[in-house]
């Protein structure tokens, strides 16, 4: 496997089939053909797949309606957000260092660039399983762009480096999928000792899996809290 093809390039919500033809297209371009799409609107998803030198990234283009499975294997996501005042809790890098780091990162280990869809961008529960937002510096007259281009730019700005950069290494992490079973571990357990009441439910939850997400747990450390965790369930169900 080389190191572009441990990037996953993940849409959340793609409305337009143009844009969903000029991001596989663009991927292509810089050498990657890892697309998964969360909830696309399925018209657009259909149209989309007669993109013109896209067709065998579209064809294999994974699609579901968990955030998590498209994350999959992944230890760093990170996700690519021009909209202000959403992210304040993430760390934010911008391109070029933004692409430094993931390239660094890729040299070893999977990740994952999640962007928004056209209209509404990352709501703050798609950012909740992010490590980081990626910004693009765009003048402040308009500070948006075509999901395309950006995808585009993200990917020139990771394929340009040439070799990884150790000082913007990340700390080694399970992957999003293993962070989410501990999540859906420790959810629970809050729930009966009523740390987690049921009108914050959803916002709580959010809390919760952006705490799992800053403690980068290391594989063995993810173990011995896991093993934590079925202990106390385990304890809690014997009453």
């Amino acid at each position: 496997m080389t190191w572009q093809d441990r990037l996953r390039i993940v849409l959340v919500c793609p409305r337009n089939p143009l844009n969903i033809g000029a991001v596989a297209r663009a991927i292509l371009n810089f050498g990657f053909s890892n697309l998964w799409l969360v909830d696309p609107y399925d018209v657009a998803f259909r149209e989309a797949r007669s993109a013109v030198g896209a067709a065998d990234v579209l064809r294999k283009a994974q699609v579901t309606s968990e955030m998590a499975v498209a994350l999959g294997g992944a230890s760093l996501i990170v996700g690519a957000s021009g909209v202000q005042g959403r992210f304040q809790r993430h760390v934010q890098r911008q391109l070029p260092t933004a692409g430094s780091a993931l390239r660094t990162h890729l040299e070893l280990a999977p990740a994952a660039l999640v962007f928004g869809s056209e209209k509404f961008g990352l709501s703050n529960q798609d950012l909740s399983y992010c490590d980081w937002v990626l910004t693009i510096p765009t003048d402040d007259g308009c500070p948006s762009m075509n999901l395309g281009q950006a995808v585009a730019l993200c990917c020139y700005e990771i394929a340009r480096v040439s070799k990884p950069v150790p000082a913007l290494k990340t700390p080694a992490s399970v992957s999003a999928k293993q962070r989410e079973r501990v999540v859906e571990m420790l959810t629970p357990i809050l729930e009966a000792s009523g740390f987690i009441l049921k009108n914050t439910r959803q916002s709580q939850v959010l809390k919760i899996r952006r705490f799992v997400n800053r403690l980068r747990l290391a594989p063995a450390d993810a173990r011995v809290f896991q093993g934590m965790l079925r202990q106390i369930r385990w304890k809690l169900d014997q009453g």
